[in-house]
């Protein structure tokens, strides 16, 4: 089944839209096949699934990532409502350090987005009830669980929501500011 694959502003961060076949029935779509993202360079060993419902407006999860050897590769899309998915280039050495991309997931636009090993990542809900899955390639190890502060200025995201309505994690609220985390990332290669 066809798909069809956009390099974003930062090309290592793609924009992945599988096929969708409908009828009077409802749809059909394979949302994910190995050997077609490998002919189009995406071509790692996803070992877990995740799934996430963020019930309010204004869910923001992120800025996270694992730290080798643990690193992972992310395939994020979502199956019901809307987000503004973010990956922020950490790698050291990038001619985009620090820079970040965001598209709009939504389970009507059928979307995915694949953030490489060297981003942090983070979304904010814009309906309610939004279910989010993604695929890791990495398994989780709490020891290697890392962050970037979501609203560092530095950054400067836009995530479309008031700071004061954003609902948080505490631990995404400790996160460190992008200068001041030791990244054990660098560009060219994959950790």
């Amino acid at each position: 089944m066809p798909i069809t694959v956009a390099p974003q502003e930062i090309p290592d961060v793609l924009l992945i839209t599988p096929a969708r076949f409908g009828d009077a029935r409802g749809f059909f779509s394979e949302v994910f096949n190995a050997a077609d993202l490998a002919t189009h360079g995406v071509n790692v060993p996803f070992v877990q699934d995740n799934h996430s419902l963020s019930a309010p407006v204004g869910v923001l999860r992120g800025l996270h990532f694992q730290t080798p050897p643990f690193a992972q590769d992310k395939l994020v899309r979502v199956v019901r409502g809307a987000i503004l998915d973010v990956a922020v280039d950490i790698r050291a050495g990038s001619p985009s350090f620090g820079r970040h991309v965001a598209v709009e997931l939504s389970a009507q636009n059928w979307g995915q987005l694949f953030v490489p090993k060297g981003f942090a990542h983070g979304f904010v809900t814009r309906t309610p009830d939004t279910e989010v899955i993604y695929k890791v390639t990495a398994p989780y190890a709490p020891a290697n669980d890392a962050g970037i502060l979501w609203n560092d200025p530095e950054l400067g995201i836009d995530w479309g929501v008031e700071e004061d309505a954003v609902t948080l994690s505490d631990k995404d609220r400790r996160h460190p500011r992008l200068r001041d985390y030791a990244t054990p990332f660098a560009h060219g290669t994959r950790a």
